[in-house]
């Protein structure tokens, strides 16, 4: 099994994709003439994305064998100079709320919280069931179109969304993944057919703005060209200008960190900014450092928010946005207000400020949030409407993206259960399609999931050079075996704390999930899924 494995051993690239369920058929589950929209956009992009996906596992194998992602050589994208102009419709993204678009209610509550901007995700806030992605894709259709509504039944009425200037982002799911089922046995690649299914869906004249995604899980420049080549295919597949369709881009794997500028080169005439999505981020930084003992990383929730591998990128980030006319916007706080808990609703909300804040100061021009009470303070922490004049006088241009977390946060036996905790829980309501779940007080989605079995996994594997601290402050070898008995444990401790009236149902689900969540780890699936 993987936390067995040889340090050495070659990664392989294995295809990830959502198969659409059986009975379907597409002459009649896709809307009109869809799939001869799609076919040959999939005879052009789907082999490219196959091709890109299989360079990152060979990337992810040269660092397991030491020869670690780094910067590349003078190019274009540093040597000239440019910049894009931003539209005034964007120019004010001080907050974007982000949550799952197949769940009507936040989407339209979302809409409706004043947030400057609102990104509607299919990717690792909804479960990647087909459902749900159907579901998902049909909301941001009618929520483009003014028209999605929900029935409030508090008030016993139905909202509908409010006009206004909010800026709405659009989340496909990366390329990293597939979708089956569509073409035969054929796979898609998922981020062309999220995408062109809301293209294709929409007729553009009823939109405020242009078509704006959010792409998600980039590792290299090279992939902005697919991006860059796509949006131009299905523009003209529009009949609109090559250069109609905008995006922003996450900085969420550690090769990306390193190639920043030459990917917003390559994608220039469509990109508006970018983001770092911390929590994938830390996720990919434990798998490319996955065998090096001074990159076991603490206790998620012990790691302070201006950790160094964090700011560093931060700093370098903005430079590089304000430099070339880009928003710089900075990442999720996962601890989450409470209506009910006036306590950690204070707590939650001090964090939140604390982190924005810190944001602000590295020049950002803006962050995420997930809850509409989070929208006031963060907006706050901003100067209107952006910071994008501001630069730091001379600037590191290659600073250290991997300083040694040493000294920061605690390596703990209890950190350890908290992981496994989490992971069973979440991969819980996964069953139930859920792709985010609150958890003690914890906006916990995919990303966040990854991180603690990547946690796991490190722990066990460089367990002979890890002082993990139990609870009589002695050391604690993670071994296979305890692993396994820490998720026993966890999930016996998860079901003690069931009502006595749980459905049989539910106790199945959960040694269900018990099972998935630490399979996926002995296996080494952690791919973003």
């Amino acid at each position: 099994m993987l936390i067995e494995m040889n340090r050495r051993e070659t990664v392989k690239y294995r295809p990830v994709y959502d198969r659409i369920p059986e009975g379907f058929d597409p002459l009649f589950d896709v809307p009109g003439d869809f799939l001869d929209f799609l076919l040959p956009l999939h005879r052009e992009f789907t082999p490219r994305q196959q091709a890109l996906a299989a360079k990152r596992a060979v990337v992810l194998s040269r660092a397991h064998r030491g020869l670690s992602p780094n910067y590349l050589p003078p190019s274009e994208a540093n040597r000239v100079e440019w910049a894009i102009e931003l539209p005034e419709w964007c120019k004010d993204q001080r907050n974007q709320m982000t949550g799952p678009a197949d769940d009507a209610e936040l989407v339209v509550k979302m809409l409706n919280s004043g947030a400057p901007g609102v990104l509607l995700d299919l990717e690792d806030s909804i479960a990647n069931n087909w459902s749900n992605l159907s579901l998902g894709i049909h909301n941001i259709l009618e929520a483009l179109r003014g028209r999605l509504t929900f029935f409030d039944a508090k008030r016993k009425r139905m909202v509908a969304i409010n006009p206004s200037d909010t800026v709405v982002w659009l989340r496909p799911r990366g390329l990293h993944m597939s979708q089956g089922g569509v073409f035969n046995d054929d796979p898609v690649s998922a981020s062309l057919f999220d995408t062109a299914s809301i293209v294709y869906g929409i007729d553009t004249g009823v939109l405020k703005h242009p078509l704006t995604f959010y792409i998600p899980k980039s590792e290299s420049a090279e992939e902005a060209l697919w991006w860059r080549d796509l949006f131009r295919a299905l523009a003209r597949a529009k009949g609109l200008p090559e250069d109609y369709i905008k995006c922003m881009a996450l900085v969420e794997s550690h090769p990306m960190a390193f190639e920043m500028e030459e990917f917003a080169y390559n994608l220039r005439e469509h990109l508006l900014g970018l983001n770092l999505g911390r929590w994938d981020y830390m996720a990919s930084l434990i798998h490319f450092n996955m065998y090096d003992p001074a990159w076991v990383l603490p206790d998620r929730n012990t790691i302070p928010h201006n950790v160094p591998f964090f700011q560093n990128l931060r700093e370098l980030m903005v430079e590089i946005c304000h430099k070339h006319g880009l928003l710089a916007i900075g990442g999720m706080t996962a601890l989450y207000p409470s209506r009910t808990d006036p306590e950690l609703n204070e707590r939650a909300l001090k964090v939140l400020a604390e982190d924005k804040k810190n944001e602000a100061d590295c020049l950002m021009d803006g962050a995420w949030t997930g809850h509409p009470d989070q929208n006031e303070i963060a907006v706050s922490q901003f100067p209107f409407p952006n910071q994008m004049e501001a630069r730091r006088p001379n600037p590191e241009l290659h600073p250290d993206l991997r300083p040694v977390p040493s000294g920061v946060g605690r390596i703990s036996l209890e950190g350890t259960r908290a992981a496994v905790r989490t992971v069973i829980r979440y991969r819980f309501g996964v069953l139930n399609g859920k792709g985010a779940s609150l958890l003690d007080g914890y906006m916990e989605d995919l990303a966040t999931d990854r991180i603690y079995r990547l946690m796991i996994a490190q722990r066990t594997i460089n367990r002979a050079d890890v002082k993990i601290e139990g609870p009589d402050g002695a050391a604690t070898e993670h071994t296979p075996e305890l692993v396994s008995l820490i998720f026993d444990e966890e999930l016996h401790r998860i079901l003690l704390e069931l009502p006595p009236d749980t459905d049989a149902e539910v106790f199945e689900k959960y040694g269900r999930a018990r099972l998935i969540s630490e399979e996926m780890i002995k296996s080494g699936q952690f791919n973003p899924v």
